[in-house]
């Protein structure tokens, strides 16, 4: 049996890639929409980017034109000024901002990528994982590669199949017959010079989206691609491949065969994908986090009763479940391990917390009785969704938290439950994880709920602290300036350390790597009573320490002793950083600063604590030159690389 299961595993591997791609036919120019776009998606990668568009030369033969730049998408843009826009008229147009992941950030290798005949132009995200014996094919065939790139073969192997053998002329067989022999997890866009008023594209596990308007027709990775134009969308299944025009669309399987699209409405609107004013969509986002949190538990407390959003799992299969799997990555991760407390207080039943990279390869033991938990802000994430797969194949029921609506994770999962934190387009995640958090804690009453371990006015008791919460984040939102001010003394620090206990552990992490991800300095979360078990080696005059204190009013021997880790660090020269309820005097002779939080039930306060820390990485940051804390260098808001 072993052996069989590890043999699943090998052949279940998938691996996908973070980039952005946009697609347009209508009347407008082409151009101009599709640097909308990119702009809007550049989160998604910004290692280069590139257009493409469908025009005519000089003699009015039609021909694609194109640009690409490797670098941010300002470099493209300068491009565009040096060559001129009339250069890049047309009604058609395909984009891309890449994420690498085969070849360097160059000009070659980025995005669209043209055929030798100069007739088709593609767009990729994704990894193409024949590329090799397909390239060797192509090379055989004396056809020159420009790029280092996987996904250059597309184009070459369109080219051929249009040019010659049995599907000759046609675009749509001749994209179907690529379709085929391409192995791997990928959105793929296809245009031809011969017919410029259509582009065929296809998604295997990576996210597309249809966007349909009046006399127009938008592709994207995410609907801030086309959310400017229209609010009506298609959601395409697992290995669709769909043909637009600027009249409609049609939805094909990859064998030919006509098939549905999932229609919906989207919610959002364009404010949500600009700064509101901000100097940072980052800090816009902390900002959204009261309605991102209050807005993800409405309508999830009715008539006395937690309810999730789509639920395939009988509430007998919730009553039988004997313990819990949470997986999830980078700060969903950290949400996880919230989840775990409040799961293991509310329910009483086992829960293990796993990153999703490691999860399916140590073989964990699951059954029918075991739910897995998975959470994803993106609900793309490669790790967690072959976690998912994985559990799936041991009879486990697989509960989604996730941000996206129709994303891959919560179609392949048993239950749902939404965030609705909106779109997040700053890479370091905000609003999302605090979104993440209040779902966690939904899911552990919908659990307690199910088995009976809280009464009905336990729960109610719960929710009523649980939708207090968005108001005092509110008023958490007022340490910005005392969050600067510490970071204006503290300057470009070399490295810093966060501690904390209980559900502070978790926050401490989460602040750690917030500092990680933005200002590329060491930093690591310790729970604070390992202190004395070898990190206290690394406290030395002047280290700046976080510590996140737990409510006195909760387990008083746990808050007793975090003021004890608090006095040994100070006594060996850092300077503390505390982060403590209000009217917390015990700390206050030991913190250099102390930032206060309202009351809360103990399981709550990570939905508070964790604000200022958001607000110290983001400042501290700057402070080490790092000024566009959007786009962290080699991140992308998605991991969809496994």
């Amino acid at each position: 049996m072993v052996g069989d299961r590890w043999a699943s595993i090998r052949e279940s591997t998938t691996v996908f890639a973070m980039c952005g791609i946009v697609g347009y036919v209508g009347e407008r120019q082409g151009l101009n929409l599709a640097l909308d776009a990119l702009r809007r998606m550049e989160y998604r990668g910004y290692d280069s980017s590139g257009i493409a568009v469908a025009g005519t030369d000089a003699e009015g033969g039609r021909v694609i034109n194109m640009v690409k730049r490797a670098g941010k998408l300002a470099n493209l843009e300068d491009k565009i000024a040096e060559v001129g826009e009339d250069t890049l008229t047309g009604t058609t147009a395909i984009g891309h901002t890449r994420w690498a992941t085969h070849g360097r950030p160059t000009d070659a290798n980025a995005h669209p990528h043209m055929s030798f005949d100069g007739r088709v132009t593609i767009v990729h995200n994704g990894i193409i994982e024949n590329f090799a014996p397909l390239r060797a094919e192509l090379e055989a065939a004396g056809i020159e590669l420009k790029s280092e790139t996987d996904s250059e073969v597309a184009a070459h192997l369109l080219a051929q199949a249009y040019n010659d053998g049995e599907t000759a002329g046609d675009f749509r067989a001749s994209a179907l017959h690529v379709l085929g022999r391409l192995e791997g997890a990928f959105t793929v866009l296809f245009m031809h010079a011969d017919h410029p008023d259509q582009i065929i594209a296809a998604r295997r596990s990576t996210p597309l989206i249809v966007g349909v308007g009046e006399g127009e027709m938008f592709l994207g990775s995410d609907v801030a691609a086309f959310i400017e134009y229209t609010k009506n969308a298609v959601e395409l299944d697992q290995d669709n491949v769909v043909v637009i025009t600027r009249d409609g669309y049609e939805v094909l399987n990859f064998d030919g065969s006509a098939a549905e699209g999932k229609p919906f409405t989207i919610d959002w609107d364009l404010a949500a994908a600009e700064k509101g004013g901000f100097d940072s969509f980052m800090m816009k986002e902390i900002h959204e986090q009261p309605a991102a949190v209050r807005d993800t538990l409405a309508g999830h407390y009715q008539d006395g009763r937690v309810v999730l959003d789509e639920q395939n799992i009988s509430e007998n299969d919730l009553k039988s479940i004997n313990q819990v799997f949470v997986v999830a990555c980078g700060s969903a991760y950290h949400s996880g391990l919230l989840a775990k407390y409040a799961i293991e207080h509310w329910v009483r039943i086992p829960v293990q917390i796993e990153v999703a990279s490691e999860f399916r390869y140590r073989d964990p033991v699951l059954d029918e009785r075991t739910l897995v938990l998975a959470i994803s802000q993106s609900g793309e994430t490669a790790d967690t969704l072959e976690a998912v797969r994985h559990a799936k194949t041991q009879g486990a029921k697989v509960l989604a938290v996730c941000n996206t609506n129709g994303s891959q994770i919560p179609r392949e999962s048993d239950a749902v439950l939404y965030t609705h934190a909106g779109p997040e387009i700053g890479v370091a995640s905000t609003k999302a994880f605090l979104a993440q958090v209040a779902a966690n804690y939904i899911v552990g009453l919908a659990l307690a709920q199910a088995k009976g371990t809280k009464y009905p006015d336990e729960i109610a008791e719960i929710w009523q602290a649980l939708e207090d919460i968005p108001g005092k984040i509110e008023q958490v939102l007022g340490t910005k300036d005392q969050v600067q001010e510490i970071a204006d003394v503290l300057g470009a620090v070399r490295t810093m350390l966060f501690l904390g206990r209980g559900v502070g552990f978790p926050v401490a992490l989460e602040g750690a790597l917030k500092l990680k991800e933005l200002a590329y300095i060491h930093a690591e979360g310790f729970p604070a009573g390992e202190l004395k078990h070898g990190p206290i080696a690394l406290i030395e005059d002047d280290l700046p320490v976080v510590v996140v204190v737990p409510s006195p009013r909760g387990v008083k021997l746990l808050h007793s002793k975090i003021v004890s880790n608090i006095q040994e660090i100070r006594a060996r020269g850092a300077k503390t950083i505390v982060i403590a309820e209000e009217g917390d005097t015990a700390v206050e002779p030991y913190a250099n600063w102390l930032i206060t939080i309202p009351e809360s039930a103990s399981i709550m306060q990570p939905l508070l604590a964790t604000i200022p820390l958001q607000y110290l990485a983001a400042d501290i940051a700057r402070a080490c030159g790092n000024d566009d804390i959007d786009k962290p260098r080699n991140l992308a808001k998605s991991v969809t690389v496994e």
